[in-house]
């Protein structure tokens, strides 16, 4: 994480200024430079709108529907975001490594015995001391996750009292 941290921040900088930010500002300045350069100098428009406050009312009743209508099918109706979900599975890098967290803790590790304990059922094997009490440790951290525990900063000394 350390060696990220300046990436991180930047990351978290541009989702803060283009989500938040930008959008705000941006629907800021289109109201006030389409009332104050077009409604504002038309008369007709100037009685359906006779003050700002009364623009950006209107304005926001027809638009936020509208944008949350074309959000909607963006992403259940067109191929759009499909597409773009494709595009980032391809070019992403962790795809294809196992992620941190319960997978690399608990279920790949499980998954890895259950394929070692088949083989050796098939070879007519018994499983070792060694074998079992990693089987076990298993068991315990899956417990601990179906409990609604967290792998995160947990000690081998905590897992053993839950």
């Amino acid at each position: 994480m350390k060696e990220n941290f300046g990436f991180r921040l930047w990351f978290y900088f541009r989702v803060g200024w283009t989500t938040y930010f930008g959008l705000l500002f941006a629907g800021i300045n289109t109201a006030t430079v389409t009332y104050f350069l077009a409604i504002d100098k038309i008369p007709f428009l100037e009685f359906i709108f006779p003050t700002f406050f009364h623009y950006v009312a209107i304005l926001a009743s027809m638009i936020i529907p509208a944008l949350v209508l074309i959000g909607w099918s963006h992403y259940r109706r067109t191929a759009a975001y499909g597409s773009e979900a494709e595009v980032a599975l391809e070019s992403n890098p962790y795809m294809y490594k196992l992620p941190l967290g319960w997978h690399k803790e608990a279920l790949f590790p499980t998954l890895l015995k259950m394929t070692e304990f088949m083989i050796k059922s098939n070879n007519q094997e018994k499983l070792d001391d060694k074998s079992i009490e990693e089987i076990k440790e298993l068991q315990k951290k899956i417990d601990f996750l179906v409990k609604g525990g967290s792998l995160k900063k947990i000690t081998s000394k905590e897992l053993s009292k839950k």
